[in-house]
């Protein structure tokens, strides 16, 4: 190592230069064993000073000193921001939560009430009667069923009647039907089949109308009088007695609806009302007797005219006497009443069909004899009317094909409230003048 001389430095020894060395050189041998002094925190294993207690050896770098950049300065966060962050965290959280908590306990109360409503669950006891007057019209089925408390969401048992195809299930009829039924059990108890569908016993009384029947379903609630004229005008039943009739009049039926007690149910399509009444007839009229009515020469509704003329004449002791009159008024027309029948109820009919719904008709007089304009008029025209004028019962129809063998012509009531039967029209002239009635 060169010691070298300063100019005008008294001292040559004073200073003694070392070899240059560069950033990447390792440290002297001398600094090596020594413990590192750093000036500075993060500047890498530097050894810029070293002293000791004779002399501070400088050394020189090939480059200038440069001093480490620091970062920038920047301002320490102040606490207050970091807790109004943490605090407004905090209560997005809280808000979220309660949120959530919220729209939970509003589905689970809107889902329990459904369920209440849909499985029927802690309703009232209650009953209701429904009314299916059309199958088609399931939107009044669904306006009856919230009116009397059945269900409490229409819209809930439409959606539940589309996804299970139930609205097909109903049939007309009057039902009753409970609170403890869920929506499931109420489409199956509106079915043709239902044990809740709501069924009556109506008696049809021996000698009623077609008129007077329609009337008595309607007022029972098993028709209306609307429907069931429709049905009779234009419903070709298949029965052999009605093929010869045609259709258009609902008096068509007049004397094939058997009186007879039956089962209806409430609301029932009157196609099947009147189909079992004709059933039930075809089925009393048995092959015997429409074979007797055959080899007499006459047919079943002439059998049934007399008959019904018969069933509204009778105080119910007379029927074959009142047969025999009218036969013998068939049967022999040069006699004293020239074929005229001349029986009272036939013009009482015109009157009833003529009355308006609801209101009674008038009571036959003398003047209709001849004033009355009716193919029904028996005073006026000859031989039986166009038809049956009322259902007869069976009696009556048995007294129709077995008359009375005798010579009466005329008959008449008298004040004892009893038919009394003359051979002569002196002998009811005398008659009727003793009574207090004429």
């Amino acid at each position: 190592m060169d010691n070298r001389r300063y100019r005008g430095d008294p001292d040559p020894r004073r200073y003694r230069e070392e070899p240059r060395r560069y950033r990447d050189d390792p440290p002297p041998r001398h600094y090596r064993d020594e413990p590192v002094q750093r000036r500075y925190r993060d500047e890498p294993d530097s050894r810029r000073y070293r002293e000791d207690s004779d002399t501070r050896r400088y050394r020189e770098e090939a480059e200038p000193r440069r001093r480490r950049e620091e970062p920038p300065h920047r301002p320490p966060s102040r606490p207050s921001q970091k807790r109004r962050k943490k605090r407004s965290a905090l209560s997005s959280s809280m808000l979220y939560i309660l949120m959530v908590c919220g729209i939970s306990v509003i589905l689970a109360v809107v889902g329990w009430t459904l369920a209440n409503d849909v499985l029927a669950l802690n309703k009232e006891e209650g009953t209701a009667v429904i009314n299916v007057q059309d199958e088609n019209d399931f939107g009044s089925v669904v306006k009856q069923l919230k009116e009397q408390g059945i269900i409490n969401y229409k819209w809930a048992f439409r959606l539940f009647s589309t996804v299970t195809n139930g609205q097909e299930k109903i049939a007309v009829g009057t039902y009753e039907l409970n609170t403890d039924m869920d929506y499931r059990a109420i489409l199956n108890n509106l079915g043709s089949s239902s044990s809740s569908r709501m069924s009556t016993a109506v008696t049809i009384p021996e000698g009623y109308s077609v008129k007077q029947i329609f009337q008595m379903l309607e007022d029972k609630g098993i028709s209306s009088v609307a429907k069931l004229e429709d049905m009779a005008a234009n419903h070709d039943y298949a029965f052999s007695f009605l093929q010869d009739i045609p259709l258009g009049d609902p008096n068509r039926l007049e004397g094939y609806l058997f009186p007879d007690t039956y089962e209806f149910y409430m609301g029932e399509d009157p196609r099947f009302i009147l189909n079992k009444m004709l059933v039930n007839f075809d089925a009393k009229v048995t092959d015997e007797m429409r074979q007797k009515i055959a080899d007499s020469g006459r047919t079943i509704r002439d059998v049934l005219i007399v008959a019904s003329m018969i069933e509204r004449e009778t105080d119910g002791t007379d029927r074959t006497k009142i047969a025999s009159v009218i036969y013998n008024r068939l049967n022999h027309p040069n006699s004293g009443t020239q074929g005229y029948v001349q029986v009272d109820a036939t013009l009482q009919y015109v009157l009833d069909q003529q009355a308006e719904a609801g209101t009674e008709a008038r009571k036959v007089t003398r003047d209709d004899y001849k004033t009355l304009s009716s193919p029904y008029n028996t005073y006026l025209n000859k031989g039986l009317p166009p038809g049956p004028i009322a259902n007869p019962g069976m009696a009556s129809i048995m007294a129709a094909m077995n008359p009375d063998n005798s010579n009466y012509y005329y008959y008449s009531l008298g004040d004892d409230g009893v038919h009394h039967f003359f051979n002569s029209l002196s002998e009811h002239e005398n008659f009727m003048a003793s009574q207090s009635g004429n």
